[in-house]
């Protein structure tokens, strides 16, 4: 009783001396992630432990997606249709409890820490700078997830449209630089003259389809990431997002474009013969599988659970990154036994052509998504 009367005269003299910090407690990270048993793990539950007896005159300030059911305890509280910024004075929540303390869960498809911010705040009129910006963020979220969903729709729809385009054109180099077998055999290596057009439209056009796709996935993580950077210059809608789509596509064929000449001059620059093409369709197979999986994968939570979307797409890029990295051993192991050239030759061309860059790459992407 002491440490609530002290803690409450604490509280008015704050907030009479005009005090600019409004947060007194903030319990954001120290939610608890309930994981179901998944391949990727994406949770219903959050929880922890609240104290309602320390400042019982300040307010609890909670962001709660949509859809989301809340209990104390065991105790169904309440539920939430729409996203919701929750006010409430702590006394208020500890005379309808009857309880000092509660153990607040949130449960809700995929839900995760970073979807609710909470705190312990001093009036819920001067809500602080953060929680400001967190407020806006939220009220973003509904119209976020359905330009998102109606832009990766149609975006699917058009590289499944040029897919088929594609194929009923070129069906025999579709079948060649799609096959899977590819990435566990040398058949390329065997045929070192079969590929030698590389600025032909057939070829082309398909190193286009495969940035299509990789685009795909890189404005859908850039838009969830990195959506400042978007907003400073473009409003999010449909027909933004599917312009940065495709002039993300445009740039990524240039570099590929660019990586393939790099690629040429190292190979002649190491006396490896017409290595250049077998190297280079290897890989883009696997980046095109790759994508594949990742655009799946993304499309199937985009559609059911959004806000897990972006806690996978994390776990599927950490799954590409080490997947390309064993991708470059592969065709190194390859070369070893197709190619009658040294060891230490090889390894420093596929430094120098292709791991370098990769991880120069991947650390600038690490950098942009902090």
């Amino acid at each position: 009783m002491t440490k609530s009367i002290l803690c409450s005269i604490l509280l008015l003299f704050l907030s009479q001396i005009g005090l600019h910090a409004q947060v007194l407690e903030d319990y954001s990270q120290n939610w608890e992630v309930g994981e179901r048993e998944s391949w990727f793990g994406s949770s219903d539950r959050i929880s922890q432990e609240v104290d309602l007896e320390a400042f019982p005159l300040a307010y609890f300030y909670l962001e709660i997606p949509s859809e989301t059911v809340v209990f104390a305890d065991e105790k169904l509280w309440f539920y939430v249709e729409n996203d919701t910024i929750w006010t409430r004075q702590i006394q208020d929540v500890a005379a309808e409890l009857g309880k000092k303390k509660t153990v607040l869960s949130l449960y809700r498809d995929g839900i995760g820490g970073e979807s609710s911010p909470f705190k312990k705040i001093l009036n819920p009129n001067q809500v602080p700078q953060e929680s400001q910006s967190g407020t806006t963020q939220l009220r973003l979220r509904e119209d976020k997830r359905s330009e998102l969903r109606d832009f990766f729709g149609v975006a699917v729809l058009l590289i499944l449209s040029l897919v088929a385009l594609y194929k009923q054109a070129y069906p025999n180099i579709f079948r060649g630089l799609l096959s899977p077998r590819g990435l566990l055999s040398d058949d390329d290596f065997s045929e070192l003259g079969s590929l030698q057009k590389f600025f032909s439209l057939d070829i082309l056009f398909f190193v286009f389809l495969v940035n299509l796709l990789t685009a795909l996935v890189g404005t859908l993580g850039f838009v969830l990431v990195r959506e400042d950077l978007l907003t400073r210059y473009l409003e999010v809608s449909l027909g933004s997002l599917l312009t940065v789509w495709f002039v993300g596509a445009l740039l990524l064929l240039l570099l590929t474009i660019l990586k393939f000449i790099g690629i040429r001059i190292f190979a002649y620059l190491f006396d490896l013969g017409k290595v250049e093409f077998p190297h280079f369709f290897y890989l883009l197979r696997l980046i095109v599988w790759a994508s594949l999986v990742v655009m799946v994968v993304c499309f199937f939570y985009l559609m059911n659970s959004f806000f897990a979307v972006e806690n996978v797409l994390q776990v599927a890029l950490r799954g590409f990154f080490w997947m390309y990295l064993l991708g470059i051993a592969g065709l190194f192991l390859i070369m070893m036994n197709k190619l009658s050239f040294k060891k230490y030759h090889l390894f420093t061309y596929l430094c120098i052509a292709e791991l370098v860059p990769f991880l120069i790459f991947a650390k600038w992407i690490m950098i942009l998504g902090q």
